[in-house]
């Protein structure tokens, strides 16, 4: 059933303000995507603080076009799901990456692009940020990496020292 023109006003300001909110946006394209598999989709974004939305392609256009964003969506093909993070940049590009490891799912849902720091990125750089690691991830590497050289610092420590006992030992049986 049509929209009519307060109906279309009102998505337009809710895309405007999730797009003014959000920290990057994906797009995908979806084909044939089962009540089951959207909702457990939305769960997961829901839980990164994410949020899917399908919309016309002229009511996105438009409110990409409002926030200053010079992004035209027509040219994708077929329907157009944006997915916008307002936490976790990488979040969105992640989840649907793993979404789509399971074949069945492989060709129901895929990168058509997305946002990030107000510029458009392609499908294959999409596809990359979905490959990287999380933050969770990164900040564990990150800690892992400092605690390295003190762990070092006190295992040699505690080397001279053991070190220093077996020589006490080896002595205390001499005698």
């Amino acid at each position: 059933m049509p929209k009519n023109k307060d109906q279309k006003k009102e998505i337009l300001s809710n895309l405007k303000e999730k797009i003014k909110n959000s920290k990057s946006m994906v797009f995908a394209g979806f084909n044939a995507l089962g009540v089951k598999d959207n909702e457990s989709l939305r769960d997961q974004l829901r839980n990164e603080k994410s949020e899917y939305y399908v919309a016309k392609k002229t009511l996105l256009n438009r409110a990409l076009k409002d926030n200053s964003l010079d992004i035209n969506v027509r040219d994708f093909d077929g329907k157009v799901a944006a997915i916008f993070s307002y936490e976790d940049e990488v979040a969105p590009a992640k989840i649907i990456g793993n979404f789509r490891k399971d074949k069945e799912k492989e060709n129901k849902i895929f990168f058509l692009g997305g946002i990030l720091e107000g510029k458009l990125l392609s499908k294959e750089q999409v596809e990359s940020l979905a490959k990287l690691p999380s933050k969770h991830e990164l900040y564990a590497k990150m800690v892992g990496s400092l605690n390295a050289p003190i762990s070092g610092f006190v295992n040699a420590l505690a080397g001279n020292l053991r070190n220093l006992v077996n020589v006490l030992k080896a002595i205390e049986e001499k005698k």
